[in-house]
């Protein structure tokens, strides 16, 4: 047996038992476009017990109609007017902590997801996203389970692999006399190949060997094969 609620000055349904007793998916779809809003509208309103319970065309009343119809998940783009998709993530996840966001990211950067998550989104879509992952995402959201693409994830991997390998301590100038020295150049050959004085050759050396650590031409040969810069 169905439990129906209206509204109907804010045209807002709650429902909080379906068909058979399974529980409904309340949704909240915010996009500026109609024909977006009705597209999504469609395809998860086919599904059972799912429900749009809101719609909201920026980002303002997104938030505002989050508040007042406390939809299990907002199907949001990270673009509106008004209010950001960051921001408007940030305000849902603040003021209702029971809604999760689903978020279709024009923008599928990792520095784009990662402002995302940081505002309390947990799943995340792109415009070409399947329709089948759509409703898996909306799914394991209505669970309080992320739900990442395989290219989110692919990005976010790619960002995490970046921002934990070791940075050089050397400028661009000293990783390149450091090359030219373990490949068996001389102060002299390598000043001529940079066009460069004898002495800034010493210079660039002297600060290379105090920055790693290094006390012979030895060491200086086995950093940089170590580290790719020349091969054995």
């Amino acid at each position: 047996m169905s439990l129906y609620q209206f509204d109907f000055r804010s045209r807002i349904i709650s429902v909080t038992v379906g068909k058979g007793g399974s529980a409904v998916i309340r949704l909240l779809i915010a996009d500026e476009h109609e024909v977006v809003r009705s597209g999504l509208r469609a395809i998860l309103e086919a599904q059972p017990n799912w429900l749009v319970i809101a719609e909201a065309v920026d980002g303002k009343e997104a938030i505002l109609k989050t508040i007042e119809a406390k939809p299990d998940v907002a199907v949001i783009n990270s673009v509106l007017p008004l209010v950001s998709g960051i921001e408007v993530t940030r305000q849902i996840r603040m003021r209702f902590r029971r809604t999760e966001v689903l978020v279709f990211a024009i923008d599928d950067s990792a520095t784009q997801i990662d402002a995302l998550v940081k505002a309390g989104a947990r799943g995340f879509l792109t415009t070409s996203t399947p329709q089948d992952d759509l409703i898996e995402a909306v799914r394991s959201l209505a669970m309080h389970k992320p739900f990442l693409t395989a290219g989110v994830v692919e990005e976010l991997l790619k960002s995490f692999l970046n921002k934990s390998a070791p940075r050089s301590p050397l400028s661009t100038r000293e990783r390149t006399v450091l090359t030219l020295v373990a490949e068996g150049n001389s102060n002299e050959q390598t000043a001529a190949i940079l066009n460069i004085s004898i002495k800034t050759v010493e210079t660039h050396r002297a600060a290379i060997m105090r920055k790693l650590n290094l006390y012979s031409r030895a060491d200086l040969v086995r950093y940089a094969v170590r580290n790719g810069l020349v091969e054995r």
